[in-house]
Order: C-alpha cells, then structure tokens, then sequence
C-alpha cells in the first residue's frame, strides 16, 4: 500500500511541474507605429473613413477593443517611447525633447517582464539612442531611419538591410517567431515601424495608390486660427508656407537635387533616401512622380489652389505608408495563425501620438490639440475582450507599462504613474478611475516652433496653458466644439469652470511631482510678441 501511495505522489509530482513549466500566460504582440492618427484609421470613423485605409486594423477592432479617448502625454516620438518603457510622465524618466538620450540603465517594463518568465524582443524604430537593454533579441533603426535600405543596428553592429522598411521590420519579426522564439515561454514582440513619419515615402508596390481619387479635404484646411493664442499662429507646421513642395512633396526631387530648403530648419530625410536606393528603385520613383511634377509646373498653381494640390500629394503619401503598416498587421496575424499562437496572443496596436492630416492647415503634431494628443489603442484577446468593444474612459501611454506587467502577472512597481488597462479591457470599471489627464510639451525652440505648454483635458473639457510667453491660456469644450474653434477661456459664463480647471491642473502637477521649470522666458516673450 505504502508503495501505490509513493507511486501516485510521484505521478502527482510529475503533474504538477508539467503544469509549471507550461506557461499558459498570453504572449504580447504590439505593433506600434510613428505619427499613425487615429482619424486615419477607418475604425475610428473619422473623416478620411471614406478611403478605407485600414482594412486589416479595422478587423482587429472589430474582433477587440477600441480605445476611443486614448491620450498621450506628451506629443513627441522619442518622449512617448519613454513614457512607455517606464510607465512615468517625461520629467520622471528625463526624456522631455527628442535631443535628450533615454537612460537605459532605469527601470523598463521589459526588464521587468524579462524578470517574470516573459521573452522578449524589439524591431524597428527605437527612437530612444542607445542600445536597447531588457531585450533578449533587438535590431533598431538609427535615429529616424530610412525608408529604402535602412540601415538596422543588431547586437553586433550596424549593417545595411536592402528592402521597404516597413517590410524589413516585418521580416525580421516573422523571423524572430519563426526561428528565436523560445516554446517554453511567454512572450513580448515589439514591432515598431517608422511609417507614416515624415517625409512619407510609400512603398513602390503603393505608389499609385489613390491615383484615381480625391483625398476628403479637412473641414478645417483652411483655419485662420483667430481665436487661438498667438502661437497658433506663429509655428512652422503649416502645408500652405512650410511644406517644401521638393524636400517635403519629391516634385523633381533627385540624388542630384541641389535647390535650397524653402525653410531653416528643413527636413532633408527624403533626400538623403533617395541617395540610397538602388538604380531599379529609383527608376520606379521618378517615373511615377515626374509626370505629375510636369503637371504641376504646367497649371502653374497659386494660393487656395496650390495648398490643395499640395495636401493631396501629402495626404496620399502618408495614407500610402499606412497601407503598408495595414498589410503588416496582416503578415504578422497570418504568422500567429500558422504557427499556433493566435488564440493566445494578445495583438496590441497603436501610435507614438496624433498628427494633423491637413487638419488646422498643418501636418506634424507636439500641440495639445486633439489631433495630435490622440493616439490609437486597439486591442484584440481572444476569449477575454468582447468583439467590437469600444471603450470610452480615459487612457494614456502612460499606462501601457502597467498594463503590459499586470497581463503578465508581475507585480506593478510603486513609482510607476499609470494605471494598468486589464480592468477595462475585461470590460470593468474600476472605482476611482481617473476625471482627466495630464500633458506637457517641451521642446521649444526647436523643429516646427511648438512653445512649451501644459494642460489638462476631461471628458468634455480642455485648459492650456502657453507658459513660456506670459500668462497665456486656451479652453475649449470639445462637446459643443470638437474642432476646437472657439477659445472660451476669459468668457463671464465660464469663468468659474475656468477656475476649477485651473485647480485640477495644479493638483495633477503635484499628484504627478511635475517640478520643470515653467517661469516665463523673457528672452522669448520680446522676440515672440514682437512678431506677433
């Protein structure tokens, strides 16, 4: 008898570390794009809906969640990765500007996941400068990268990588699951694409994508932004007088180019691309652009005119970049189902912020304006998130850390300032869920000439504050007003709304230990208003 029991105790034994070393915890797919606005995503029924141009993300929506009110904290590429890595406002983890270095050495949430069983890796655009630690495998682009042949830093150096980057991200994640990814553990895949960054070169496959069509135009294209404060109307953003139609739009753009920049702080990545693509490539560019570009010089174009002929070659560029993100999500939904990991891998995507399509008369992004302080979140569990979810609380990237350790059962660390999604994803409410979030932009002067300002934005509401010029504030309500046209701050029937913003502000300031200096900058002020 002592013997059958000894027999049944080992058997149990065996059991139970057969069961411990099947970890059954979901694997992590995010896929996570530049500049991708979420009203350039057909799910999200905003005005460019009408092209279809995201039909695979628009699936996964309709198999998962969408986040309807999802923020960033601060509306820049490098900065929002940091807040993802640390799960900490920009003045917590000292990446504010995309001139600071990230500090690999601090606490990420893949160092933390790597702690906690999960495997890990990450390709495409880091953005952070550095090499990538907490990862177990890793190939990043240098800085912005390239949209043809980029070059891709490995582990054990730089070397060129022929192909669309988009593509090349793609392959090199599809080869990570296919041959380095480990049966024994649950993972995290970061795909991370530099499309639909400027300067929003497609493709060749999509290069006559939306030839025969006619981009919506934005209802706002043409915003004269009387009632914003000054800085609305003094940046460098705009399609009309900052959209260089060569560097910016390819018009007879060549290796051999040698016009100057209509601007000082001109972007000249397209250029520089365009110096690395092979003969074959650059054949099939030029002969798809200078056709049009002969077109353009014949109708000799002015005003209204031209700022329209210039947002559609923009506007298809850039929704031409996102069809190739499109067909990614794709590639990589096919290569789960393949090998088996559909059913437990939880497909995550979105964008390191908004970006104006027109929207306002401009394109790039850093404001606290709506089009830029959205960010798309979509997320797809199956058998825990219910198809065709749409959530409606308050979400920031700030939260995705959080979010990232609590599906992995990992403990959340105390200093981190997000909330974990779990919750809301499972279709809960928590109690306490936040009222308003949280924004702060720094980097002025600087690319575009963005001033620095901070703010807070409710459900219906929104207070900012243009601190480096004086005592400059903006409100809106976005229920009456969503364009945010009408600036109601210092109107009498608003006044004590006005106040109580203003103190829910401060105390997030201080919730969220927000000490950067935000003096007013007389230097700036007389140049400022000077041009004002």
């Amino acid at each position: 008898m002592k013997s059958f029991f000894k027999q049944v105790s080992l058997i149990s034994f065996f059991f139970s570390q057969v069961l411990l070393s099947a970890d059954k915890r979901p694997n992590i797919l995010f896929v996570f794009t530049d500049d991708h606005a979420p009203h350039a995503i057909g799910a999200y029924n905003g005005w460019l809906k009408k092209v279809n141009p995201t039909p695979v993300i628009d699936k996964l929506a309709d198999e998962g969640m969408l986040f309807v009110n999802s923020f960033c904290t601060n509306s820049i590429c490098g900065p929002s990765r940091a807040v993802i890595q640390t799960g900490k406002h920009s003045h917590k983890n000292g990446f504010m500007n995309n001139g600071n270095s990230f500090d690999w050495n601090q606490q990420t949430f893949p160092k933390l996941l790597q702690k906690n069983g999960y495997q890990t890796a990450i390709y495409g655009k880091s953005h952070l400068k550095g090499k990538p630690l907490g990862y177990d495998d890793w190939a990043v682009l240098p800085g912005q990268g390239l949209y043809y042949n980029p070059d891709m830093i490995f582990p054990d150096g730089k070397r060129r990588v022929d192909g669309y980057c988009t593509d090349v991200v793609t392959d090199l994640a599809l080869e990570w699951l296919n041959k380095k990814r480990s049966e024994e553990k649950p993972f995290m895949l970061m795909v991370q694409h530099k499309a639909p960054h400027r300067n929003w070169m497609p493709a060749l496959r999509h290069l006559s994508l939306y030839d025969d069509i006619e981009i919506p135009e934005p209802t706002t294209l043409f915003d004269d932004w009387k009632d914003n404060a000054p800085a609305a109307r003094f940046q460098e953003l705009e399609i009309d007088r900052h959209m260089d139609l060569n560097y910016d739009l390819f018009v007879d753009l060549t290796p051999e180019f040698d016009q100057p920049p209509s601007q000082q702080r001109q972007d000249r990545s397209a250029w520089h691309n365009m110096k690395r693509m092979t003969p074959e490539q650059l054949k099939a560019w030029r002969s798809h652009y200078a056709p049009r570009d002969a077109a353009l010089h014949k109708a000799n174009l002015s005003g209204k005119d031209l700022v329209r002929w210039k947002f559609q070659r923009y506007a298809k560029n850039y929704l031409r970049c996102v069809k190739g993100v499109d067909e990614s999500v794709d590639r990589l939904q096919q290569e789960l189902a393949k090998l088996g990991l559909d059913k437990n891998t939880i497909i995550i995507y979105s964008s390191d912020q908004g970006f104006y399509i027109g929207d306002h008369g401009w394109y790039d992004k850093r404001w606290m304006y709506e089009e830029s302080l959205k960010m798309p979140l979509i997320v797809k569990w199956p058998g825990v998130i219910k198809p065709g979810s749409r959530q409606t609380e308050l979400v920031q990237n700030l939260d995705y850390a959080q979010t990232f350790l609590d599906i992995a059962g990992a403990q959340q660390p105390n200093d981190m300032q997000g909330m974990s999604l779990l919750p809301l994803m499972k279709g809960q409410k928590p109690e306490n869920w936040r009222e308003e979030i949280y924004y702060h932009y720094y980097e002025y002067p600087s690319v575009h000439m963005i001033p620095r300002h901070c703010g807070i934005r409710t459900k219906r509401y929104k207070l900012l504050h243009f601190y480096q010029f004086g005592d400059v504030w903006e409100m809106y309500d976005l229920d009456k007003d969503p364009d945010e046209i009408s600036n109601i701050y210092g109107n009498k029937e608003t006044l004590k709304l006005q106040k109580q913003l203003k103190v829910r502000l401060k105390k997030l300031q201080k919730s969220y230990e927000d000490d950067s200096d935000m003096s007013v900058r007389e230097d700036y002020v007389e140049k400022f208003w000077k041009k004002s």
